[in-house]
């Protein structure tokens, strides 16, 4: 006898560890850019797997790639070379401008790997183990430990210090602020193009052509965090590509497999040259033929589906619709954000408002606890985004009425 929806989370709840606090959904299937809980019912998903499913769901070319390889080999070892992850790497280099590619499983562990690269940069010049990395407050770049160590939010380090130690941090957007704080055991500067967890903030043009000029001066690594706002989110396949200001080493993950575990880091040649080396750096899984193959046929399909482009047609829609909804509730402090990565900043807690949103079919997450974040799949349409409006807009208008504004 099948379960039910309520039995599935009750055994979930028995079994996983509580590291969640999960809604109260049991999601069992996806359709373009809705998805369907075991008990059939339909959702307009407005999360894309925290920004992973940029071509929505039941693509049928990508699910074809990745059967197509389950059926020759889904992994060998690092140890050899695989077909896949050549012709991956050498689009991935294309899409991006970087020289080198490292794949990895997730975005963290790309963190991890710029981090050691950047590390192993230094050594080389000086022989010195005491280099600082400066990363920026309000920051996130995953849960691993030196991931951890730099993402500029206390409440997600402190149970776990000591991190990793040598880490400053300055202010998104504030130049002043982070040349303050290098001195001549600086090894790297690292930042989001576009701070995601911490709250739809985008780096400015002006603030990440001045730290790179810096970086170039003192011989320092500039790392850039695509991993959220990569993949096209932005409008640009690489959101430092909207103000042409080239990394040494960037990391990236969720939409470049577009569900399958793989993320990567990628360096200039020069870095490449004067940094990890053999027996430095290793992984079991990453790079093997299946999230390789996902990698090749994302590129492909982007290229193909025209998806920049899309998010470039429907990106400045959303904003529109969401900048209505903030004129219209009070509650509403501010939107913020670039393309189909944008925010709603409300003066309260927005828990109960995605509660309500679910309840009506509509998935929305949120980035700290009074933020609504929006990352949709990138093939969805304007039609898509009224949807959103009219449900969210229904949810805002059971908000207690002294917060609105007429």
């Amino acid at each position: 006898m099948e379960m039910t929806m309520q039995g599935y989370i009750e055994e979930a709840e028995k079994d996983l560890l509580h590291a969640y606090n999960r809604y109260q959904i049991v999601l069992d299937r996806g359709d373009g850019v809705y998805l369907y809980d075991t008990d059939g019912k339909k959702y307009l998903d407005f999360c894309a797997g925290i920004a992973v499913f940029a071509l929505g769901y039941g693509n049928r070319e990508y699910n074809d790639a990745l059967k197509s390889q389950i059926d020759k080999i889904i992994h060998t070892s690092n140890y050899y070379y695989n077909v896949p992850a050549v012709q991956a790497a050498r689009k991935l280099k294309a899409a991006s401008g970087m020289d080198r590619v490292f794949f990895t499983n997730s975005g963290a562990e790309a963190v991890e790997g710029a981090l050691k690269a950047a590390r192993k940069y230094a050594y080389l010049k000086d022989g010195c183990t005491d280099h600082e990395i400066i990363a920026m407050n309000h920051s996130f770049h995953g849960r691993t430990f030196g991931a951890l160590s730099v993402t500029g939010n206390p409440k997600y380090r402190e149970p776990f210090e000591p991190m990793i130690g040598h880490v400053k941090f300055g202010e998104l957007n504030d130049f002043e602020s982070v040349e303050a704080l290098v001195t001549d055991k600086t090894c790297a500067v690292i930042l989001e193009t576009v701070q995601g967890e911490g709250g739809l903030h985008p780096a400015s043009g002006e603030f990440l052509r001045r730290v790179r000029k810096l970086c170039r001066e003192k011989d320092i690594l500039m790392i850039l965090d695509e991993i959220q706002c990569g993949m096209g989110r932005t409008g640009y396949l690489y959101a430092w590509q909207r103000y042409d200001v080239k990394p040494d080493l960037m990391t990236t993950a969720k939409a470049l497999g577009c569900g399958v575990p793989v993320g990567a880091f990628l360096m200039t040649e020069h870095v490449a040259r004067h940094s990890l080396a053999a027996g430095d750096h290793g992984t079991t899984y990453g790079g093997n033929p299946l999230v390789c193959a996902a990698v090749e046929k994302v590129l492909d399909l982007f290229e193909k589906g025209h998806i920049i482009d899309n998010v470039r047609e429907v990106g400045p829609y959303l904003e529109k619709r969401l900048d209505e909804l903030k004129d219209r509730y009070g509650f509403i402090l501010e939107r913020r954000g670039l393309g189909l990565m944008q925010g709603l900043v409300f003066d309260r807690p927005v828990r109960e408002i995605i509660d309500r949103a679910l309840e009506r079919g509509l998935i929305l997450i949120n980035a700290g606890t009074q933020i609504i974040r929006f990352v949709p799949p990138l093939v969805i349409t304007k039609e898509n985004v009224d949807e959103m409006i009219s449900i969210l807009d229904t949810c805002l208008k059971d908000e207690a009425p002294a917060g609105r504004q007429d």
